[in-house]
């Protein structure tokens, strides 16, 4: 077996991938190292077509009208050398009806300059359903560059989550932009998750266009920040149809000398719609970390633990 594939298998384990599921017939998988498909397999209802590029991979991905895969579609994307830059580029439509899961995994362990960008178009069409998973493993060097881009449009009917993670290693520095409009009756609901650490840099922006009737949408960010770690989060909600409704939460723990804004964005433009928001930065709560170093744990422990729950 390819050297490289092993060794993409180990850092996708990492990363809280499952590898059994890159060896069953019946799990629809694909793995790209740098520009290199390494693995893949299909399943009847998916077209899935990667097409290499000279710094990385373009992804046509289409799930037929009526589908609904019984499994995810598990996805890893890395890079293994410490040095190298891979571009993602994914056009995905989701057919009328269809339903898909999919769980993506990028893993840099090894980076100390590493660039990965990913740009994705995503388009839903009526009563569709697409929930997007993303975890990332960077290892402990602070060299991983990422850039994720997000465009997205959710049709009549149709739901969009998305959920971003990166609590285990180095962030380095991370900005990622997702854009999401839903028409009548559509879901939207955008989750990040990041644990900041040294001096890593983090940026996020999550919009969301409630455009149609009775669109709704949840834009939610959990980040914790300890050393010299930075962030801004940027939530913008726009509920611009009628009857559409929002929710902006955002929560952020700092310690030490790090340093963390957020900027909620809530925009009304229909009489009968209506945003909600809520932002608190704080450290964490001291009488929890008493009452966890009370049982037997360090400080050190007690946070950790405190801040692993809010993460999940």
């Amino acid at each position: 077996m390819n050297s490289d594939y092993e060794m993409m298998v180990e850092a996708y384990s990492q990363a809280g991938g499952d590898a059994r599921a890159l060896q069953s017939s019946g799990i629809a998988h694909l793995v790209v190292h740098g520009n290199q498909v390494l693995g893949q397999n299909l399943v009847p209802g998916l077209l899935l077509e990667p097409r290499a590029t000279p710094d990385g991979v373009d992804i046509a991905l289409t799930v037929r009208a009526g589908v609904t895969l019984a499994h995810p579609v598990h996805l890893c994307f890395g890079v293994l050398p410490k040095e190298g830059e891979q571009h993602i580029a994914v056009k995905a439509v989701i057919e009328r009806g269809a339903r898909v899961s999919l769980l993506a995994h990028c893993v840099f362990p090894n980076a100390v300059r590493v660039v990965h960008k990913m740009d994705a178009d995503i388009r839903l069409e009526e009563n569709a359903r697409y929930d997007y998973t993303e975890a990332h493993y960077h290892g402990d060097s602070g060299g991983a560059e990422v850039l994720p881009r997000a465009r997205v449009q959710v049709g009549p009917g149709s739901a969009f989550t998305t959920v971003f993670s990166l609590l285990h290693g180095s962030v380095g520095a991370l900005g990622l932009e997702y854009e999401a409009e839903g028409h009548d009756g559509s879901r939207i609901e955008m989750t990040s998750k990041v644990y900041g650490r040294g001096r890593d840099r983090i940026r996020i922006r999550e919009a969301g266009l409630l455009a149609g009737r009775g669109a709704c949408g949840l834009l939610k960010s959990r980040i914790a920040l300890r050393d010299d770690a930075d962030c801004e989060i940027v939530n913008e909600l726009t509920a611009a149809g009628p009857e559409a409704k929002g929710h902006v939460d955002c929560v952020e723990i700092v310690k030490d000398r790090a340093r963390a804004q957020a900027i909620p964005v809530v925009k009304v433009m229909d009489e009968t719609a209506r945003v909600t928001h809520e932002a608190a930065i704080g450290r964490v709560d001291r009488q929890q970390v008493l009452t966890l170093m009370a049982r037997g744990l360090d400080e050190e422990q007690a946070i950790d633990l405190i801040v692993g729950g809010m993460l999940k």
